[in-house]
């Protein structure tokens, strides 16, 4: 399925309900891993397309959002985008200096985080980015209408007509935020890079998911895995599972996949996750799924 075939699919009769997509670009944790043992489920990291009707989010920004930004530039036509931030560790926000729509001056994008101190903004950690010794560039290239918009996480930001965002602080170094996007009467939950407590579930996951259609989780580890890396931030796809049989999630996706983790890795994974909760899906770049 390509991008602009998920950006028409709501077109039809005019009893059709409005589209409501998601297209992952990057899918891998921490670090792209490219290579002959990541073909198949993808080596880009975190950057998922959302489309809810009309409107356009993408959820991080990490370097699968280069091959997304050059699919909505082939579309042709100005492209308006939100772009809704976890948080700033560079898996996740690396892919911003190379995103196409952000050079057209015809196109506009708005990046929206909710996980920095008031004394810090997304724009001034983008400009740390963007400035030598590390980019030979500064954040001033863009010839978008190119604005940041900080808040804080829990609140609930209307993005577009008919689009809510709910918002939930996640446990994480540097610290995170879970996105809710709700339209047209379903929900998608998108929590990664958050690390689950030692017993029972974190209240503030589980409010924010409870009820959701498609909940995308960070499953890094393994259980077995997660004991060795205890504090690190991440989470299980075990955990994953747990979350959803308890907030009533009708999907889950497993996601943010370790860069080390192989294709053949993920298969044991994904049949694994199918016996424990059957309709499971381990995110893979180019996975396209209607709500």
């Amino acid at each position: 399925m390509t991008a602009q075939t998920v950006s028409d699919a709501g077109s039809g009769a005019p009893d059709t309900p409005p589209a409501f997509t998601v297209r992952f670009w990057g899918v891998r944790g921490s670090i792209a891993s490219p290579g002959p043992d990541t073909v198949r489920y993808g080596g880009n990291t975190p950057c998922v397309e959302v489309r809810c009707g009309d409107a356009l989010l993408v959820l991080d920004a990490g370097t699968g959002l280069r091959p997304l930004g050059e699919a909505l530039m082939r579309q042709g036509g100005p492209v308006d985008a939100d772009l809704l931030l976890t948080h700033s560790h560079l898996d996740h926000i690396c892919g911003l200096p190379f995103f196409a729509p952000a050079f057209d001056p015809a196109s506009t994008v708005r990046i929206r985080a909710g996980h920095l101190e008031r004394e810090r903004t997304m724009r001034s950690v983008l400009q740390c980015m963007m400035s030598a010794p590390l980019f030979p560039v500064p954040v001033e290239v863009f010839r978008a209408d190119c604005t940041f918009h900080d808040f804080v996480s829990g609140e609930t930001l209307a993005v577009k007509p008919g689009v809510t965002v709910r918002t939930a602080p996640l446990n994480h170094p540097d610290g995170a935020t879970g996105y809710r996007v709700e339209f047209a009467g379903r929900s998608l939950c998108y929590v990664t890079d958050t690390e689950h407590p030692a017993e029972g579930r974190d209240p503030a996951v589980m409010d924010l998911v409870r009820g959701s259609d498609l909940l995308i989780y960070d499953c890094t580890y393994t259980d077995a895995e997660y004991a060795a890396r205890a504090g690190w931030g991440h989470s299980t796809w075990e955990e994953c599972l747990r979350i959803a049989d308890e907030a009533g999630v009708k999907r889950a996706v497993i996601f943010h996949h370790d860069p080390r983790r192989t294709d053949a890795d993920l298969d044991v994974i994904a049949t694994a996750a199918e016996a424990r909760r059957p309709g499971t899906l381990v995110a893979r770049e180019g996975m396209a799924l209607p709500l």
